[in-house]
């Protein structure tokens, strides 16, 4: 059987997790379009994660995708963290407030979460995805066990072999294209930004595994593009956050629909670890020649929260974390499983031409 017909997918597409922008509604409309929704949870607790399983699992009676960050809790350093704060005061005293005292990490690792683990145990979902790196060998086993299937996102070959080696079914191609935090199993390393032909052809070629190519695929002809490169499936992510189900503020909207599509940036400083988002104020803060090393992730993000949401009680949209991909000047606003309906067709489309 092969992998989408495990996954009982009519087209091979997968919508992105998208934490903090994907919404049961929908995951649930992509689900009954025939493609594969997925819920981002790397941002939730455990029973905040568990209420949007049980929506999702009532809109919908298909596969859908759940995902989880894994990585190493952060080590803290005070004089880091400090300096961080110190230099965006003046920022937070633009809008009549001062930045927080001391910053905290809004979120937690799954690899540090055993009640996440207990609730999937649980509700047993039956795709799950990972994201900055994968579980333990007893984690990974134990998720086998309820019968789901297991993906990870990975930037470069070496990753690819250690999901492989973890238990990963499929990886999915993370291009640098690609919207929203790269998959990097260590923020650190060295990063060769591999887009998402090379890296789909290089993982094909490896031919351990399903791969799923992700980054910058906008449409039908984009998707229909991954599948002549062997790729199994294609991920699509800023595509789908103009949709009416989407949890995107309308100023997120607005801006994904305007010039700053064009000129989306990769940048640490919105969390700590590399992520590419559309062009606004706080992305260009890193043009500025006096920018020190921003804290380790998640830490940062707890300041961008606090300078967004500063910025917001004054009517600034511009700190957002308004995350996007390359793709970002294609999107077209129509409800998610109309979007699903078109890139069906395109990708028939693309098909028929080449024949």
């Amino acid at each position: 059987m092969s992998f989408i017909d495990q996954l009982g997918l009519h087209v091979p597409v997968l919508q992105a997790p998208m934490a903090g922008v994907s919404t049961p509604a929908l995951a649930a409309a992509v689900c009954n379009a025939g493609a594969l929704g997925a819920l981002g949870l790397g941002a939730v607790d455990a029973e905040a994660a568990r209420g949007m399983i049980t929506e999702l699992r009532v809109r919908t009676s298909q596969p859908f995708n759940v995902n989880l960050f894994v990585y190493r809790a952060p080590e803290r350093d005070p004089q880091r963290e400090a300096a961080w704060l110190e230099w965006l005061q003046p920022l937070f005293a633009q809008f009549g407030t001062s930045a927080p005292t001391a910053l905290q990490a809004p979120y937690t690792s799954f690899a540090d979460d055993p009640d996440m683990l207990r609730m999937l145990l649980e509700v047993r979902p039956p795709v799950i995805s990972f994201h900055f790196g994968v579980p333990d060998a007893e984690t990974v086993a134990a998720l086998r066990g309820i019968g789901a299937i297991l993906l990870a996102s990975v930037t470069s070959l070496a990753e690819a072999r250690t999901a492989k080696k973890a238990g990963m079914d499929a990886v999915i191609a993370q291009g640098v294209e690609a919207g929203g935090h790269r998959g990097m199993f260590d923020p650190n390393a060295p990063d060769d930004g591999l887009g998402v032909v090379a890296l789909t052809r290089l993982l094909v070629r490896w031919g351990r595994c399903p791969v799923v190519a992700a980054g910058g695929i906008m449409d039908g002809a984009g998707v229909a593009a991954m599948l002549d490169l062997g790729a199994v499936a294609a991920q699509m992510g800023t595509a789908f956050i103009p949709c009416p189900e989407s949890a995107a503020d309308e100023a997120y909207r607005r801006a994904l629909l305007g010039p700053a599509a064009y000129h989306t940036r990769l940048t640490k400083l919105i969390s700590g670890r590399p992520a590419r988002a559309l062009a606004n104020r706080f992305t260009a803060l890193a043009d500025r020649a006096d920018v020190p090393t921003p804290p380790a992730y998640p830490i940062a993000y707890d300041a961008e929260k606090a300078l967004n949401a500063a910025a917001r009680a004054c009517d600034e949209a511009g700190f957002g974390a308004q995350w996007a991909g390359q793709g970002a000047p294609l999107v077209r606003t129509m409800p998610a499983a109309r979007l699903v309906q078109t890139v069906q067709a395109e990708l028939a489309l693309a098909r028929a031409g080449r024949r």
